[in-house]
């Protein structure tokens, strides 16, 4: 009978271990994320307008209106991890210049868009997005562009059957996975991940157990300037969430929109070098662009980037509903 106690005992205690002791530590600022946006002019950054997502919540995106008399289409630009609809500034100026209303979003947890750091489940990105789509109507064609792990959240939606609420994909250095050839451990030293805690939510969850999901399972190399109007660590809600599905090659064979990938050629994050091996290994012809000279926060502020960008936009608006392969 002790030896069963023992038996059943020893699993909860370590569960309990793991929970309590088992989180992200913290991490050194890493210069080069942090410091690039020293540099970014936000004197014109324009307001925050909200729409009312279906739980009630009033969620915070920015629009620019493109120039010219009518939009030639738009482009909804989903931001990097810890990060908010501002860090797409430039990017979104470079879009707009060129005729594209731009709608730059916080997504939820991030930014003015509810409490930073956490959802409530996870999919609850996927319905915000929807919901925004519904409120705003963005003009047409429509492509879906994301940055890092914003990226990887864009090619969750393109993987999934929301996918025809855009007409193209643009992936900007974006995060595949733990699991994916690109990846550098710790993101290259951008974040610092529980995995005791992690596994051990995991594993509650797979028996129904969500009570722990609005734990802090990541943390992220902020200085502490930025800590005070970023997000310094995701839940495990939100650390699920905003990323590809768990097979993100899954995600990569599902995608039936025209997509393209940028990469900047001197990306510290992941590597550069393998993402034209991850796409193709799926089946997937996707144009993949390396940006020379660029590192990772480069790619979506340096003027050979934002060109890149705008240029690979035109191209996939071109296409229009042609299917990928």
């Amino acid at each position: 009978m002790a030896l069963l106690f023992i038996a059943v005992l020893a699993p909860i205690v370590m569960l309990g271990i793991a929970l309590a002791f088992g989180g992200p530590k913290a991490v050194a600022p890493m210069a080069s994320i942090n410091d690039p946006f020293r540099y970014v002019d936000f004197t014109d950054l324009p307001p925050l307008s909200s729409f009312i997502a279906r739980d009630g919540s009033a969620l915070r995106y920015r629009r620019y209106a493109g120039s010219g008399a009518a939009p030639v289409g738009s482009v909804i630009l989903i931001h990097g991890s810890s990060a908010s609809s501002a860090s797409m500034h430039p990017l979104a100026k470079a879009f707009a210049g060129k005729g594209y209303a731009v709608y730059a979003l916080d997504m939820r947890g991030h930014g003015a868009s509810g409490p930073k750091g956490t959802i409530s489940y996870v999919g609850q990105l996927e319905d915000d997005l929807e919901d925004f789509v519904r409120a705003t109507s963005p003009e047409q064609p429509s492509t879906l562009a994301g940055f890092s792990a914003g990226g990887g959240f864009v090619l969750r939606v393109a993987g999934s059957q929301r996918q025809n609420q855009f007409q193209s994909c643009l992936l900007l250095s974006p995060f595949l996975g733990q699991d994916a050839p690109t990846y550098r451990p710790g993101s290259g030293g951008w974040v610092s991940v529980g995995m005791a805690r992690v596994i051990a939510i995991d594993l509650l969850n797979r028996i129904g157990i969500a009570a722990f999901n609005q734990l802090p399972v990541t943390a992220f190399a902020l200085n502490e300037k930025a800590r005070a109007f970023l997000t310094p660590a995701y839940s495990f809600a939100l650390m699920s969430n905003f990323r590809p599905h768990r097979d993100y090659t899954a995600d990569i064979r599902s995608t039936q929109l025209p997509c393209a990938v940028l990469v900047g050629e001197a990306d510290e994050v992941f590597d550069a070098t393998r993402f034209e091996q991850a796409f193709r290994a799926q089946g997937k012809n996707w144009p993949v662009h390396m940006v020379p000279r660029l590192g990772h926060i480069p790619l979506t502020l340096e003027p050979t980037g934002l060109a890149q960008a705008v240029d690979a936009v035109k191209k996939l608006q071109r296409l229009g509903n042609t299917p990928s392969h």
